[in-house]
């Protein structure tokens, strides 16, 4: 392709970068810590951590794990909890000491829970309380040594920490009994570090960052190992695509990062975490998105300048009363990834707020950035540009090379792919041609060098020999008033082979199924057509929102 993206590069914006700028993640931290000492680096619930104050709790952490864990670099360490204070001091304390973190979904269950602890080779983990039981259920069958527990309010500032543990506790009962001998809190792991002496590990770009598990809602999950070198890259990457709205090498000064997606999910880990934390960033934590009234409140107490999100999250505030009444002033860069953002939910938060949804794409394999459109440039419906020193190709079954406009698979390359799957070298080679990644995402570049998802591969339906996608389905009958969220699925179909079957979540309890279908016939061609169409309370979702079709598909497999 000739790079012919650079072309329509923002100014300011590099076309490579140096994946080895930094030898590994630990030193921008460390950096940070230094340059924005003062700073407010992360928020939870009213409580305020500064940068000076992060640095003295993951060194007191990384010491704790250097002297008293019995871990030695390159052992891994799971963290189970949602967005606390507590999440971003273990898991810099983690990788200071020269760990291995192994990124864990609150909401497993035993069985998920058993696979991943069992197939990282874990030998500690860092878990709230509310979750403490699944663990005591599958302990006796996994390599965990040390078991670290803490509270959702133990970092908060008091009285606020004990009222928040007694709430939950005593009156929601959203702690379920649990017993593991020999647990530590995690509060007193950190006294103790406070007295110990903390040697810098010496780690190289090529050794992991983590094992960032993905695939589990296809079978059984495998992880991503993401090195040091692969995240830097994707930092120094994302970074240089912020620059130009962030009119400097830093934050804005008094301005804050809304992070709702879990930090556990790749893209709010790279894009919340890391990128504004190295940048001297304020992030506010946000514990349960869900709490969408809850969530509006946290908003109207910062002046804001980025949030990121799913479709869903960014639909669903858009429906929250107080949201359009925020002040969006300071409202620089939204940016929607995991997921398509549909055309609709776009346009109404420009509408809402002053400031364009902009639309980046990735994989867990690819850290996760790979494409980002360019922060001035109104919605598009492509997920981008391929971002410095990565290439893009779309090829087909057999790895040639497609024209432009043609769709086939992409296929990515650049210092942020991953070399493989953990312990998984089959996995591996089937994701790869030679050094270009097969994402499993269908889609075709123009002329221009943007690039357009067509679908997943594995969501793909077809009718009659023709290729329906899905992600245009859903949004069509995402523009109808009535319509408040939309999932496509394929479903067996003896003349056809598949059909459509749809599923709509009503925003209008009035909603008309033969007016729905009166407007996609009007829209979409006959093939693409929803031949099945059904009404549901709500849609099956991933933890951070992202609709799973695959419960969708398996549902209609089922006899009614």
């Amino acid at each position: 392709m000739d790079r012919i993206w650079l072309k329509r590069y923002p100014a300011g914006v590099p076309a490579d970068i140096d994946p080895d700028r930094y030898p590994s993640l630990v030193e921008p931290f460390e950096e940070a810590c230094v340059r924005h000492r003062d700073r407010p680096a992360f928020t939870n619930m009213g409580t305020t951590v500064s940068y000076g104050r992060l640095d003295e709790l993951t060194r007191a952490f990384a010491a704790w794990l250097q002297n008293r864990s019995g871990l030695a670099p390159g052992d891994r360490i799971a963290l189970m909890m949602p967005n606390v204070l507590q999440y971003p001091i273990a898991l810099f304390g983690a990788l200071r000491a020269g760990l291995v973190v192994v990124n864990t979904n609150p909401l497993y269950t035993a069985r998920e829970l058993e696979h991943q602890l069992t197939d990282s080779g874990a030998k500690a983990i860092v878990i709230v309380e509310n979750f403490a039981h699944v663990l005591a259920e599958v302990l006796p069958k996994v390599p965990v040594e040390k078991v670290l527990v803490t509270a959702i309010g133990d970092l908060l500032a008091p009285p606020r920490g004990a009222i928040v543990n007694f709430v939950l506790r005593r009156i929601r009962k959203q702690v379920p009994p649990w017993r593991i001998p020999g647990s530590l809190r995690f509060k007193a792991v950190l006294a103790a570090g406070r007295g110990l002496a903390f040697v810098r590990a010496r780690i190289r770009g090529s050794d992991p960052a983590f094992l960032q598990y993905t695939g589990g809602t296809t079978g059984v999950a495998k992880a991503a190992v993401l090195s040091h070198r692969n995240l830097v890259a994707n930092v120094l990457q994302a970074s240089a695509w912020l620059r130009p709205a962030l009119d400097g090498e830093s934050a804005p000064a008094g301005l804050a990062v809304i992070t709702a997606l879990p930090l556990y999910h790749i893209f709010s880990l790279t894009a919340n975490c890391f990128v504004f934390s190295f940048l001297g960033g304020h992030n506010v934590l946000i514990t349960n998105p869900r709490d969408f009234p809850g969530f509006v409140a946290e908003l109207r107490k910062h002046r804001f300048f980025f949030i990121s999100g799913v479709n869903t999250l960014f639909n669903a505030l858009l429906h929250t009363p107080g949201f359009a009444e925020l002040d969006f002033s300071s409202l620089k860069i939204s940016l929607g990834g995991g997921m398509a953002v549909q055309a609709v939910v776009a346009q109404r938060w420009k509408q809402v707020t002053g400031c364009i949804l902009q639309q980046a794409w990735g994989l867990t394999e690819t850290s996760p950035a790979a494409t980002i459109n360019p922060l001035n440039l109104d919605f598009n419906g492509s997920i981008g540009l391929p971002i410095a020193s990565t290439e893009i190709t779309i090829r087909d079954d057999a790895g040639r090379e497609l024209a432009i406009g043609e769709i086939g698979e992409i296929c990515v390359r650049g210092p942020q792919v991953t070399a493989g799957y953990w312990n998984r070298p089959d996995e591996t080679a089937k994701v790869f041609y030679e050094d270009w990644l097969r994402t499993g995402d269908v889609g075709r570049m123009d002329a221009e060098g943007f690039v357009y998802i067509e679908d997943r591969k594995k969501d793909m339906i077809l009718v009659s020999g023709f290729n329906v996608y899905p992600n245009e389905v859903e949004s069509v009958a995402a523009e109808y008033p009535g319509v408040l969220e939309a999932a496509a699925v394929a479903v067996p179909d003896e003349n056809s082979g598949e059909a459509v079957a749809l599923f709509v979540v009503k925003k209008d309890p009035d909603l008309d199924a033969d007016a729905l279908l009166a407007h996609l016939r009007h829209n979409l061609t006959g093939y693409k057509v929803p031949k099945h169409l059904y009404f549901r309370a709500e849609l099956p979702k991933t933890n951070v929102g992202k609709i799973l079709r695959r419960a969708l598909r398996d549902e209609l497999r089922k006899p009614a």
